[in-house]
């Protein structure tokens, strides 16, 4: 009986777990669309001898509200796919006598239809069947089959999609994201895609298993990468913010003048300031490149641009005006500090950032937190990484080597 149990297990299929209340939205979801369908279909066309409301309808509905971001469930791929699907079908129906044939046909020509075009649709094969073996109703409407029920079904069953999907929280249709822009603006990659798994390592390997899948490509990258962060958040122990941030840290109002707020950029040696409010909540930050580009330098100036600027700042600041207010940048990224540097490390490198302010649940600052700081705690976490490795490796005696025998 033992080995009975785990020959049937491989039956069954690897599903991600999914939550109690994500199965009760799909299901709600799936609930709502078809009543809504089949109430509208009948109001409009009541007595009609065509079938309101379809049967891939259903497999429709598991898609759209249990699986929304795959791309077999996208506003292309019911509407075009069913589209397409119904087409076939009658028209097969139509020319070919034998209904088996027709009915085989019109569901492999619908499938390589869809492929072709781009809408990969399950249930469409399933609408390709209904219009060869659908009945004498369906027969007899010919390709008014294809507006109706098919693609009016296919559009209500989409809208309340659009709706149920977004108003639940579910990015629906799922567009794949523009390509992230580097700040930089060089061909480079961005610091987190140079290493780990990149989106063209992601499709070369698709390309070579050439079998569809039902998951978006970005949705594998998204994955993986979150993956590679929990691993080395699991390497790391853990560490946090609050635990290699700055805690003495120097910060202006937003009414403290740029004169001030530039000599205590130079007596400290720091590149960055946090701007709090009274209570001591972030409300921006003022960084050498703000003053570089935003600060007012006075008419006096006999010269422009970036090298005059840096020596003005490097040599005088009495032509410099305005407030940290008027420069400052806004709003601010900050992060908490129970946030785990896993977390942190990819943000900055691809944002660009090198100073983080850490706040507290009430917004106030407690800390700072810089590349540098980032870049040892990491240094930390890989030499602690090695030491482990090392005195994990089991110590093998070493093999005396045997004298040579002297021929003398």
């Amino acid at each position: 009986m033992s080995s009975v149990v785990p020959f049937f297990m491989r039956f069954v299929p690897g599903l991600a777990p999914v939550s109690l209340g994500e199965r009760l939205r799909a299901s709600l979801g799936a609930v709502i669309g078809i009543v809504i369908t089949g109430a509208v279909a009948t109001l409009a066309l009541s007595g009609s001898d065509v079938p309101l409301l379809i049967a891939p309808m259903g497999a429709s509905a598991v898609l759209l509200f249990a699986v929304p971001m795959s791309p077999l469930a996208q506003p292309w791929s019911i509407i075009g796919g069913n589209t397409i699907a119904a087409l076939i079908g009658v028209t097969c129906a139509r020319y070919i006598s034998d209904p088996v044939l027709a009915a085989g046909l019109a569901v492999g020509a619908a499938i390589a239809t869809m492929m072709a075009m781009r809408c990969l649709h399950p249930p469409s094969g399933a609408v390709a069947l209904t219009a060869v073996l659908g009945g004498p109703a369906i027969t007899a409407a010919g390709y008014g089959f294809v507006i109706w029920p098919v693609l009016i079904n296919s559009l209500l069953m989409l809208a309340v999609a659009l709706a149920f999907n977004n108003l639940t929280g579910r990015r629906y249709p799922h567009l794949t994201p523009a390509l992230a822009v580097n700040p930089h603006r060089t061909a480079d990659a961005l610091p987190s895609g140079r290493l780990g798994v990149s989106t063209a390592d992601i499709r070369a390997v698709l390309a070579q298993h050439d079998v569809v899948l039902p998951v978006a490509t970005d949705q594998l990258e998204d994955i993986l990468h979150r993956a590679e962060m929990r691993a080395y958040d699991r390497r790391s122990a853990g560490v946090t913010c609050a635990q290699v941030m700055s805690r003495d840290v120097l910060s202006v109002g937003p009414k403290t003048s740029l004169r001030e707020a530039l000599w205590h950029l130079r007596e400290h040696h720091i590149k960055a300031l946090p701007v709090v409010d009274h209570d001591n909540r972030v409300i921006g930050i003022l960084t050498q490149t703000d003053l570089l580009d935003k600060a007012d330098w006075g008419m006096s100036a006999t010269g422009s641009g970036l090298g005059w600027r840096l020596r003005a700042i490097s040599n005088s600041d009495r032509s410099l005006k305005g407030r940290v207010e008027d420069v400052m940048s806004t709003p601010v990224k900050a992060a908490h500090p129970d946030t785990h540097i896993a977390q942190v490390v990819p943000y900055m490198a691809d944002a660009g950032l090198h100073h983080l302010p850490v706040t507290d649940d009430d917004q106030r600052l407690v800390g700072m937190l810089t590349q540098s700081d980032v870049m040892a705690a990491m240094y930390a976490v890989s030499v602690g990484e090695t030491a482990l490795a090392v005195a994990q490796t089991p110590v093998r005696p070493a093999r005396k080597k045997a004298l040579p025998v002297s021929s003398a």
